[in-house]
This record gives C-alpha cells, sequence and structure tokens, in this order.
C-alpha cells in the first residue's frame, strides 16, 4: 500500500494590512515575548517542527485577533483558520477561547516572576524591592495594553482549563514572592506589625490588582504615572506598619 503524502500546511498569513501593525516590529516579529512553546531538548524530527509550527501560528492568530478586534467578537474557530490548522489542533492546547488567551500570557507572566526574582536581590529596602516586583509587572502589561486588559478581565475565576494550573501557579508565585518579602523585614525588624505576613501579603496584593487595573483604563498609560500612584499607596501600608527609617526608600 502506498502512504500518500500529508497535505501541505497552509501557511500563516497575518491580515491584510498596509503596513505592519503596532504589534509587529518592521522585521516581522511579534513584539509581544512568545516563546515557541518547546521544553526540553529541542528535536530535529519533522514531527516535532511540525508541531512547534502549528502551536506557533495559532498564537500568532489568536494574538492578531484578540488584538484587531478584540477577545469577545474572535471566535476559536476563526483563530484555527487564521492559523491554517483544523479546530481539533487548537483544542489540543487550549480548550477554550479563554485557555487561548493564556497560552498568550503564561510564558510572559512566568519570566515577570523569574525577572522579578532576580531584581529584588539588588534593593535595600522593602519599599524598593516590592516597587521593583510591581514595576516589572506594571510594564509588562502596559506593552500591549488592549490584550493586558483582556487577560486582567479574564483572570477572575479562571480556575479550570489546559492553561489554567499554569496561571494559577505563576500568580501564587507572585504572592510568595511577596510575602517573602515581607517576612524577611519582619524578621530584620524592620517592620512590625500584629498582622500575619499572609494577610500583609493580601493587602499589598490587593492594592497592586487595583492600582494596575486603574492605570490600564487609560488609552495610553504612562509607567511612571502608575508606579507613583502605586508606590503611594504601598507608603501608606508601609506606614501603617510602624516602620523603621531604614524600611523606607526615599521619595523625591
Amino acid at each position: 500500500m502506498t502512504l500518500m503524502p500529508p497535505p501541505a500546511t497552509r501557511p500563516f498569513k497575518p491580515g491584510r494590512w498596509r503596513r505592519n501593525p503596532p504589534w509587529i516590529r518592521a522585521d516581522g516579529e511579534w513584539a509581544l515575548l512568545m516563546n515557541d512553546g518547546a521544553s526540553g531538548a529541542v528535536s530535529n524530527g519533522r514531527r516535532e517542527r511540525n508541531k512547534r509550527d502549528k502551536l506557533s501560528r495559532i498564537r500568532a492568530a489568536a494574538l492578531e485577533l484578540f488584538v484587531s478586534k478584540g477577545f469577545d467578537d474572535t471566535t476559536t474557530r476563526e483563530i484555527a483558520a487564521h492559523a491554517g490548522v483544523g479546530l481539533g489542533t487548537v483544542f489540543v492546547y487550549a480548550e477554550t477561547k479563554r485557555d487561548l488567551l493564556f497560552l498568550l500570557v503564561n510564558d510572559d507572566l512566568e519570566d515577570c516572576i523569574r525577572r522579578s526574582i532576580a531584581a529584588v536581590q539588588v534593593e535595600e529596602t522593602l519599599h524598593a524591592r516590592l516597587m521593583a516586583v510591581m514595576r516589572i509587572h506594571f510594564e509588562y502589561f502596559g506593552r500591549l495594553p488592549v490584550l493586558s486588559r483582556q487577560a486582567l478581565r479574564e483572570m477572575y475565576f479562571y480556575q479550570e482549563g489546559k492553561q489554567s494550573a499554569r496561571f494559577l501557579a505563576t500568580r501564587a508565585g507572585l504572592g510568595r514572592l511577596i510575602q517573602d518579602l515581607v517576612e524577611r523585614a519582619v524578621a530584620a525588624r524592620l517592620i512590625h506589625a500584629e498582622a500575619a505576613p499572609d494577610d500583609i501579603t493580601r493587602v499589598i496584593f490587593a492594592i497592586y490588582q487595583v492600582e494596575l487595573r486603574r492605570w490600564l483604563v487609560s488609552e495610553q498609560p504612562d509607567l511612571e504615572t502608575g508606579l507613583s500612584g502605586l508606590g503611594r499607596q504601598l507608603l501608606i501600608v508601609l506606614n501603617g506598619l510602624a516602620p523603621r527609617p531604614e524600611a523606607l526608600s526615599r521619595t523625591p
């Protein structure tokens, strides 16, 4: 029996833009941080290359359609067609449209945590360390506000789906990092409070979430303006904790 070769995969073609849309660089690469989804050793096999290619096209198609049409007006079927893959192939990576959205952002959120862990090592005060973590996250969400607004809205009650475990682990990782900073400051007697460190962490995390969303309401959010407002809110918390002077960053 002669095996027929598989049909040629239709190449991904971005929408018909006269010029590159703003989230594509001049060299054609997507501006949003996007890994190819491969893990472990890179396989030279045709099957592995095909899988990575399909995943890359699915992510690129989802990104373009979510930005150009909006999350609510984009369907999973449209994304599959735009990527040149079958609907079943999309479901391998994402069970729902919400899953597709987090297929785009999970890698970047994990990268934000890794960079935050490194950033706090070079800061000396609790306030400066918290602000270093928040700056990395504000910078990320501010790069493509239209997508960030959609992702932040869909984060609520995101408990199930193929991408949910990664997202929940990343959110928990951010909480653990903040709590670790608080616990170190308590151990060093830089702050004192009757409240438990996990309760203090929830307050800080809540302020971060609210200020991030307030900041992104603007069509062109200014990074320093957003961080300045967040910094003031954090100082209210720290001043309420009766800190020693060395626990606080100097303000301009």
